[in-house]
């Protein structure tokens, strides 16, 4: 394989892994667009991370003992509505893209779980007892995001320059770099701002189930510190 610094890839042209899983959300959530109220409920009583599920004995939401653990991942795979799943297909183009590029299928993945589930424990933390089920794929992509970061600002461009680089050959930005220089500090402190922003206004994800700004903040620094473990994984053993 010859060593090349830049690739001809659109960012719209998505690996196959970004594609697959912006395809299963639209499925996922067309199916429950044809649900019952009931039906529909059960679904996000069983799926949805709800805090408060840990409270109740076993067996007492549906799902039992297995939604006590399933729900940390599952509850990236509803959505509040089509605005929801529009939003969060965009952001994971963007920055899904260029970290699916470097980690590949199985690194992608993995940092997406870790960042959803991190996002999920820190909304726990927080919102112990509380029942509001938590739904959305926004914690998992605000990790992609925190770990795009070390990507597209280590060297000059940007995010649109990133994605006509080969990220095989880019030298990601350490932790220390990413939270001492300029361009990802700054880019950390507005992003920051206006999750916090949403949240004290209480943007949610519509009807009665909420993407929990908390739970971003969560995700986004699990996948900026994952990133540098997971790199090195699938750079010696899977790609």
């Amino acid at each position: 394989m010859s060593r090349s610094p830049s690739s001809s890839e659109p960012m719209l042209n998505a690996p196959p892994v970004v594609l697959g899983l912006i395809a299963l959300f639209i499925v996922i959530h067309l199916i429950r667009s044809v649900l019952s109220y009931d039906d529909d409920l059960w679904v996000i009583l069983t799926f949805a991370f709800i805090p408060a599920r840990y409270l109740y004995p076993a067996g007492e939401l549906p799902g039992g003992a297995g939604a006590d653990i399933w729900t940390f991942v599952s509850h990236m795979f509803l959505h509040g509505g089509w605005a929801h799943v529009l939003v969060n297909s965009f952001w994971m183009l963007a920055f899904g893209t260029l970290i699916a590029r470097r980690l590949g299928p199985a690194g992608f993945l993995l940092l997406t779980a870790i960042s959803g589930i991190a996002g999920a424990a820190l909304h726990l933390l927080i919102y112990w007892g509380e029942f509001a089920p938590v739904i959305g794929a926004s914690g998992g992509i605000s990790g992609q995001m925190g770990a795009a970061l070390r990507l597209m600002f280590s060297n000059p461009g940007g995010l649109l320059a990133a994605t006509r680089r080969d990220q095989r050959y880019v030298r990601p930005l350490t932790v220390r770099e990413t939270f001492t220089s300029r361009g990802p500090l700054t880019f950390i402190l507005v992003w920051l701002a206006i999750n916090v922003i949403f949240g004290l206004l209480s943007f949610g994800a519509g009807d009665d189930a909420t993407v929990a700004w908390q739970a971003h903040i969560g995700g986004f620094l699990a996948g900026l510190l994952a990133f540098g473990p997971i790199d090195r994984w699938t750079r010696r053993f899977v790609l």
